[in-house]
């Protein structure tokens, strides 16, 4: 028998670890790039999940595909394969240079199951002393001990006693550190083409070209955390696509489900063998219920309508926060690509982008920070120029009411 509950915030700090600190904004429903909170307030939604939402709240797609096979096959233990994960494997396969798909649950699942690969990978093929993985100051890789440690941010992996070890950190964009450091003994070298958490940092092409050749001259592995900038988030399928470079491995999370718990891990054939059977696994990879709301993503996103419309709308957003800063003067550029968008804060402004936050929020607007110094703006791929107007208003108020302050 169920009991009825009067949940407020309050209730977190009861019940919930403590790790993190949720607003006392509580969404309740969402349709589209709009969401209201408990007391019916609206808010256009520029966050959009830390760039999940991909197709906005209840995509009548995404909600049909997960109704449809709710009601056929909900759970498979790996013993057995099912349609849904080999209709989107053929789909990543068919789309990206991957010839093999393993399927996770989140980026960091992921990240842990790239890493695990291009040791092994180094291992059987060059033996045990090439382990070195390269990898970006300010970067972020998830949450498990393996990802936080090859992350570039200490105060995500301090703390929790000796770290995983061969492991080690330059500034990115670094081609004359990446030189210095590369030999034989690398293994891999892990990046993000467009750096999210670390403040929308897009990686400089004469940089990835140096990633590849000397990966290439010392036997290395690329691999490229996609979690954010994939599934149509740069105006590519995948941001790789507008680079000059192809990666070994390339990871996917995020937007790939649209809001449902999904991942993958993607690679050529000849890697792909080194996880022979029972090297690594996923209870819940590959599940059907993801799986089929995933497919319907790809569908939706994987078109040149939407594709070209995330370029459209980057640079309708990209005008309208310098039009805000042309009257406020609060930003020292905005930076980023598609619709993975920063505005980095000033001198004046230093370390006051949470602040900018939760003003948005009063003003009935959701976004993100990338940082202490970064307002980070990730919305729906296909949200409403009309939505985007409003949400820019609604941001213009924000930014006044502290500007004047």
């Amino acid at each position: 028998m169920s009991v009825e509950m009067n949940l407020t915030r309050a209730q977190f700090d009861e019940v919930m670890v403590p790790n993190y600190a949720p607003s006392a904004v509580i969404p309740v429903r969402g349709e589209g790039s709009r969401a209201w909170d408990q007391n019916g307030k609206e808010f256009i939604d520029f966050a959009g999940g830390i760039a999940v939402n991909c197709l906005g709240h209840c995509h009548p797609a995404l909600v049909s595909a997960l109704k449809e096979q709710g009601e056929k096959l909900w759970h498979l233990s790996n013993v057995m394969t099912n349609e849904p994960a080999l209709e989107l494997a053929t789909k990543l396969v068919q789309s990206t240079f991957a010839e093999k798909v393993f399927f996770a649950n989140s980026g960091a699942e992921a990240n842990e199951a790239a890493l695990k690969l291009a040791r092994r990978y180094a291992q059987d093929k060059y033996g045990e002393d090439k382990d070195q993985i390269i990898a970006f100051t300010h970067a972020f890789h998830g949450r498990t001990f393996f990802t936080v440690s090859v992350g570039g941010q200490a105060s995500y992996s301090d703390g929790f006693g000796p770290k995983p070890q061969g492991i080690t950190h330059i500034p990115y964009n670094d081609i004359e550190a990446l030189e210095a450091l590369i030999s034989d003994k690398t293994c891999a070298i892990m990046l993000e083409p467009l750096q999210g958490e670390g403040g929308i940092i897009d990686a400089e092409p004469e940089f990835l070209k140096a990633v590849r050749r000397l990966a290439d001259k010392h036997n290395a592995l690329v691999v490229f955390d996609e979690v954010q900038t994939g599934v149509g988030r740069t105006g590519e399928l995948y941001a790789y696509m507008d680079t000059p470079i192809v990666p070994d491995i390339l990871t996917t999370a995020k937007a790939l489900g649209g809001g449902f718990p999904i991942a993958a891990m993607l690679t050529t054939t000849d890697i792909a063998t080194h996880l022979k059977i029972g090297t690594h696994g996923s209870t819940y990879g590959g599940n059907p219920l993801a799986c089929a709301v995933g497919n319907a993503v790809l569908d939706v996103v994987n078109t040149s309508e939407v594709l070209d419309g995330v370029k459209a709308r980057e640079q309708i957003l990209r005008d309208g926060l310098n039009a805000i800063n042309q009257k406020y003067h609060v930003f020292s550029e905005v930076r980023g690509k598609g619709l993975l968008m920063g505005a980095v804060l000033n001198n004046q402004f230093q370390g006051k982008a949470k602040d900018f936050l939760v003003a948005a929020a009063e003003e009935g607007l959701m976004c993100l920070v990338a940082g202490a110094n970064v307002i980070r703006f990730t919305p729906s791929l296909i949200i409403p120029e009309a939505d985007l107007a409003e949400g820019l208003a609604r941001f213009e108020r924000a930014v006044a009411s502290i500007a004047s302050n």
